[in-house]
């Protein structure tokens, strides 16, 4: 004997089955719909910890000031102008060192070390590597790494005042 809903649509499934078969598309609309919830809620909370972690024009001013202030001292003789330079360059291979590090992570190959990004920016290179990291958005989520950026950059200011202080600085003239 057969059904009457078999007999009209020429399936010899069981109703069991067909309701079964009917819910999986429920479930997996569900289940689109929790991963699209998860992905939305996980994008905010990256911007949100990225606006957390100074992506706005604070840090952005900072880098200009400090290296126009650089710039100024040199003119007016108070600074070698190697210092100044010593910065610009080291800031710019700084900033390609992060675009470099954020291609990588994009196409999943090899990274630069992050020991690396924060001795360039210990030496002199963190306005550019403060700039790649708003401009870029590349490293400015990670809260171990940001906090031992601003620990290089702290040294690296002591060093730049112990040596205009002594005058350890006019050397490089």
């Amino acid at each position: 004997m057969t059904n009457k809903k078999t007999a009209k649509t020429g399936n010899s499934a069981s109703p069991q089955t067909n309701r079964a078969q009917k819910s999986r598309p429920q479930n997996n609309r569900a289940q689109n719909s929790r991963t699209l919830n998860n992905r939305a809620q996980s994008s905010h909370t990256q911007k949100s910890n990225a606006a957390a972690s100074g992506s706005s024009l604070m840090p952005l001013l900072l880098v200009v000031i400090f290296l126009a202030g650089l710039i100024g001292a040199a003119q007016q003789h108070m600074l070698p102008y190697g210092i100044a330079g010593m910065y610009l360059t080291l800031s710019l291979l700084t900033f390609i060192a992060y675009a470099i590090d954020k291609s990588a992570a994009k196409r999943g190959k090899w990274r630069t070390k992050e020991s690396t990004l924060h001795l360039l920016a210990l030496m002199g290179g963190w306005p550019g590597a403060l700039f790649a990291q708003n401009v870029l958005r590349h490293k400015s989520v990670k809260a171990s790494f940001r906090n031992v950026f601003w620990l290089t950059v702290v040294a690296n200011l002591a060093v730049l005042g112990y040596g205009i202080k002594t005058g350890a600085v006019d050397m490089f003239i």
